[in-house]
């Protein structure tokens, strides 16, 4: 699905091009709930922001007059929650994907507050979201000396319970690191000897979290991110993080956006007897609503085994402090904090 592309009015007067997207991605590449959200809500009202493409360093213009849906992503969403308000003002529908690991003892994420801090903030976000709105990630699953398969799989049981009735889904993926040589690099540099995953340790793992979500009566609905591998025998599927499904639920009375996405809203058929059944291929969005896909919109700019619809991402690499030693977002931790000094919340970009 290609973007729509507008002319906008720039800050200093020159008139650009511009793309305008439907649904914005909050971000992928660094953590704006956490650290930008100021600026976010800046950019919303001046209609506007600035996005440097990574990989040829182009600036491109992107006009947020016509968004109509937001999927956050956060470890720390806390300083986002003042701001949502304004977002139902302009009728902005929204959904977070929270990352919520437990890797404390082994200051993986030296930047992140602690567990119970993050849990309160969950709980909190689902009460001003509503249930399903917020999921729950442990991501990525590590390998190292001190983390093994079975430590991993109580840390998840442990924030897995304190969540319970707070969420209806947990994504998790398993840490690449071969892939990303910086990220070998900082987990060295950090003292953490890791160890990569095997088909035979990830199937290992996805049987451990499949045997807690039935044992501890979660009945989460279990997705991995991006990855190749197939673990439909453990129910559990490839994830769709920015989620047509998922965004139909929250926005479903929201028409131009379900035209946009190519959703039917239809109302249940009922037998004599009051019940329904829904198309195979239909979900609910309403005790009397359900809603059809009418085409497929997935987005051709991510990794081969990413579902996500498309959106537009507005953040930038090198720019969150959280200090994750097995982030691939950021060159170094240092690189991260003193592009994060030099923010200016009144810019047209992070940085």
């Amino acid at each position: 699905m290609k973007q729509v592309k507008t002319k906008i009015v720039t800050q200093d007067g020159r008139e650009v091009e511009a793309t305008a997207p439907k649904i914005l991605s909050v971000s992928r590449a660094t953590d704006v709930p956490a650290f930008y959200s100021d600026w976010f809500f800046r950019s919303l009202e001046r209609g506007y922001c600035r996005w440097r493409n990574p990989f040829n360093g182009t600036d491109i213009y992107v006009s947020l007059k016509d968004v109509r849906f937001i999927v956050f992503w956060s470890k720390n969403p806390e300083p986002l929650i003042r701001y949502l308000p304004q977002l139902k003002e302009k009728g902005i529908n929204c959904c977070l994907q929270y990352t919520l690991n437990d890797y404390e003892h082994e200051r993986l994420e030296p930047g992140v507050p602690g567990l119970e801090k993050r849990i309160d903030t969950f709980r909190r976000l689902v009460d001003m979201l509503g249930f399903g709105s917020v999921v729950w990630r442990f991501d990525p699953l590590i390998l190292t000396d001190k983390i093994r398969i079975d430590s991993l799989i109580e840390k998840i049981c442990k924030v897995g319970n304190l969540l319970k009735g707070c969420t209806e889904k947990l994504v998790f993926s398993f840490a690449d690191i071969a892939s990303y040589r910086k990220v070998s690099g900082n987990l060295r540099n950090g003292g953490i000897s890791y160890t990569e995953w095997t088909d035979e340790t990830m199937r290992e793992m996805a049987q451990g979290i499949a045997l807690v979500n039935k044992s501890e009566g979660w009945n989460y609905h279990l997705a991995t991110c991006s990855e190749r591998i197939d673990l439909a025998s453990y129910g559990i599927c490839h994830n769709k993080c920015v989620d047509d499904e998922l965004i139909s639920r929250i926005a479903w009375r929201d028409q131009e956006l379900m035209k946009y996405l190519g959703i039917e809203i239809l109302p249940k058929e009922r037998n004599i007897f009051g019940e329904s059944t829904l198309p195979a291929v239909a979900w609910e969005v309403s005790d009397n609503l359900y809603a059809i896909r009418t085409r497929v919109n997935r987005d051709s700019g991510q990794r081969k085994f990413c579902g996500c619809v498309a959106s537009k991402d507005i953040g930038q690499y090198d720019t969150c402090p959280h200090g994750c030693l097995y982030c691939y977002a950021n060159t170094t931790p240092a690189s991260a904090l003193a592009n994060f000094r030099r923010h200016n919340p009144d810019s047209e970009t992070i940085i």
